[in-house]
This record gives structure tokens, C-alpha cells and sequence, in this order.
């Protein structure tokens, strides 16, 4: 069974107007042929639509049940070639975004606040991971974008482009009571060298865990690794907990967990870039827009 639009499009009108003449005239058209497609209506259907007297037509049951849903259907179909247009505009669909930890206490929540601002009919699928599963994805095309700590790594850079967003110094994250933290100002790091050092696997996120071990090669420390965790929230926890102190970029002071100092570090502080990773084969408007936005509001 083929419906047509134009077919639903005669009915409603003949519906609303309950007289095929005056149906007729609302479609500017004779009424012979709107009988016609009515008739040819009901046949592909299999049940009369109307129940027609010399004097009145009315609805049968089928056609009081069709309706609704006709009209729906119309208002669906009027409603197309803008849903097409948006959509190609970038201003409605999906958008596949993972992120670092370490973003959810910097810039990601304006990224999100100022573009769900901009296109409220985009939908964000948001996920939590580290640069290297970023990377994972982002080569096999299950996100659009990835906030990950920079830099790419060699391999991917012919597939992939990329835009810096943000740049902090690490600082020191402590457990409180620390004998070692009762002087202010910035600390240096000579003065927690006995402390076990819990650090982000190198294999999750290289360029971090080396600037990490930099800072210790630059005051002449070995450090004194304690424990790993591949997310910030359990690296602060276990700093909480008297585990040992961490490096941590300084959007995450903004984690104010009970238990844990955040202290600048004295001399040259290591910087740790965060930044955009996209397919450079992804043409989707929806990235496009979210892009651009960004570039608009020189967020990157």
C-alpha cells in the first residue's frame, strides 16, 4: 500500500471542511477529481473513509482513527526541509565528545555552556577517557572529538588535526598536616622528595607523565613512585588518603577534596597543554559548528 501525501493532504481538508465543494475550493481544484483521489484513498486502504448521503458526509470509524495521525504525518513532512537544513547547518544531531579528566575542572564546562547556548538541538555524547583511548576511538571514527592531554603523537598526525585550548603549570598536591606545607608561598620540590610520588601510567598519557618526571630531573630527585592511577579523581583521593603527593595541572585545585593542599611549585613550572582532536576526514556539520564556535569565542 503506497500513500501519498497529497492523498492524506485532500483528506484532512475534506475532514475539516465535512463537503467535498468546499474542500475543493480550499485546494483550488474541481471536485470530480478530489472524489477521485478520496476513493482511490479508501481503496488503497480497504475501508471507507467517509460515509457520504446526498446530504451530509461524515467519518467512519476508520476515518476518525486516520485523522490524527494524517495530520501528524503532514506536520512531520512540512517540518523536513527544515529538520535537512539545520542539520546540514550543524545546528541539529550528534556529537560524539570524550575528554581527560582533568577537563571537567577547566574548560569543558564552558565548552558545553556556551555551545548548547548557540545549538540547543545538538545532543552531546559525553565520555569520560584518557588520551589514549581518545586516540583509539578517534581512528576508528566512534567519536567526533577528543579534549586530550597534547601532543598528538607522530603517527596519528596525518590523520587527525588539532587545536590547543589550554595551557596550565602543574603544581603540587599534598596531604594536609604535611610538616613541609606549614611555610607559604611556592614549594619547592626538595622539601616533599621523600614522599612517594602517585603518577598518571605512562603508557596513558606519555607527554604528562614525563613533564611529571621532569620536574623531578630538573631539582635533581629520584622519585619515589608509590602508586598509579589512570584517573585524577582516584590520583587526589589517594593523596587524601596520606598515600603520597602528586603533580596534578592547576584546573584541578578546582577538586577540593577534604584532606588535600594544592601549593605552587617554586622555580620553572612544567606546563601541560590540553587541547581539540578531531578525524581530518570527519565532515560533519555538527563538528564544523562546534569548531567554529569555539574559534568565534577564541576558545581555541
Amino acid at each position: 500500500m503506497n500513500l501519498e501525501l497529497r492523498q492524506l493532504r485532500y483528506f484532512v481538508t475534506v475532514a475539516e471542511e465535512m463537503h467535498f465543494g468546499r474542500a475543493a475550493q480550499r485546494l483550488h481544484m474541481t471536485q470530480p477529481p478530489l472524489s477521485q483521489t478520496i476513493q482511490a484513498l479508501e481503496t488503497a486502504i480497504g475501508t471507507p473513509l467517509f460515509a457520504r448521503t446526498s446530504r451530509s458526509v461524515t467519518l467512519t470509524p476508520a476515518g476518525a482513527a486516520l485523522l490524527p495521525q494524517a495530520r501528524r504525518l503532514l506536520q512531520e513532512a512540512a517540518a523536513l526541509p527544515d529538520l535537512a537544513r539545520r542539520a546540514a547547518a550543524g545546528e541539529s544531531g550528534r556529537l560524539a565528545l570524550a575528554f581527560v579528566s582533568t577537563a571537567d575542572y577547566s574548560v569543558l564546562p564552558h565548552f558545553l555552556q556556551e555551545f548548547r547556548a548557540a545549538y540547543p538541538g545538538v545532543h552531546f555524547e559525553l565520555k569520560e577517557a584518557t588520551t589514549d583511548l581518545q586516540l583509539d576511538e578517534l581512528s576508528r571514527g566512534t567519536i567526533d572529538v577528543g579534549l586530550m592531554i597534547a601532543p598528538l603523537p607522530e603517527r596519528m598526525k596525518a590523520e587527525l588535526d588539532y587545536a590547543p585550548v589550554l595551557s596550565e603549570p602543574l603544581m603540587l598536591a599534598a596531604p594536609q598536616g604535611l610538616a613541609a606545607l606549614d611555610t607559604y608561598g611556592p614549594l619547592p620540590l626538595h622539601a616533599v622528595a621523600d614522599m612517594p610520588l602517585i603518577v598518571f601510567p605512562r603508557r596513558i598519557a606519555p607527554s604528562f607523565h614525563d613533564a611529571i618526571l621532569g620536574c623531578y630531573r630538573h631539582a635533581g630527585i629520584v622519585p619515589l613512585i608509590g602508586q598509579e592511577a589512570i584517573q585524577m579523581q582516584t590520583i587526589v583521593g589517594l593523596v587524601s588518603a596520606g598515600m603520597g603527593i602528586a603533580l596534578v595541572p592547576q584546573s584541578v585545585s578546582n577538586l577540593k577534596r577534604p584532606g588535600v593542599e594544592y601549593r605552587a611549585l617554586a622555580g620553572p613550572a612544567a606546563i601541560i597543554e590540553t587541547g581539540l582532536a578531531w578525524r581530518r576526514d570527519n565532515d560533519s556539520p555538527v563538528l564544523r559548528a562546534f569548531l567554529q564556535l569555539l574559534r568565534k569565542k577564541s576558545l581555541c
